[in-house]
């Protein structure tokens, strides 16, 4: 898929909201996720927002944390943003195929928020005010390595919208 070059003005930012359930990363988890978000220009700079996660108890169920954990996810989403979630589940994308989505969108001119769940994934609602819903793979990843991987795919798409050497693929 020939992804064409992106054409940017003022007009064409687009923040990258990753509103992700967990605690402060490892440093190694850190520094990974900040090596990527470092380098992409303040009109597609992500923020990171943590959610804690709900309290493990005798008394609460794995469903009620979930539908928590969804609540506070789906209140931290900007209004008028893309919803995303990363969901095993959902579409595998291609490098090529997030650039040409991220194109598409940068010129809709809407902000993107991409949702990461808990230990035990995201809730319903979460999914369903999802416009999309992005499989990284059908492994299971550590949360902190999720952010890594996203920030890099996110910088990648960004270098081949603007014909940068970093992706040779």
């Amino acid at each position: 898929m020939a992804v064409p070059a992106l054409r940017l003005d003022s007009s064409y930012a687009m923040r990258i909201h990753l509103i992700a359930i967990g605690r402060r990363p490892s440093g190694w988890e850190r520094d990974g996720y900040l090596e990527y978000t470092r380098r992409l220009p303040l009109e597609f700079s992500i923020e990171l927002r943590e959610i804690a996660p709900s309290k493990r108890g005798s008394r609460g169920s794995t469903e009620r944390r979930v539908e928590d954990e969804g609540r506070r996810l789906l209140a931290a989403v900007p209004g008028g943003a893309r919803v995303v979630a990363l969901d095993e589940r959902g579409a595998a994308w291609t490098t090529a195929a997030l650039a040409d989505r991220i194109g598409r969108w940068m010129h809709e001119g809407r902000d993107l928020a991409l949702l990461i769940g808990g230990a035990d994934g995201l809730a319903p609602d979460c999914i369903a005010a999802a416009e999309h819903r992005w499989s990284l793979s059908p492994l299971t990843l550590p949360h902190g390595l999720v952010r890594i991987v996203v920030a890099e795919q996110l910088y990648r798409a960004w270098t081949i919208l603007r014909r940068h050497p970093y992706h040779r693929g």
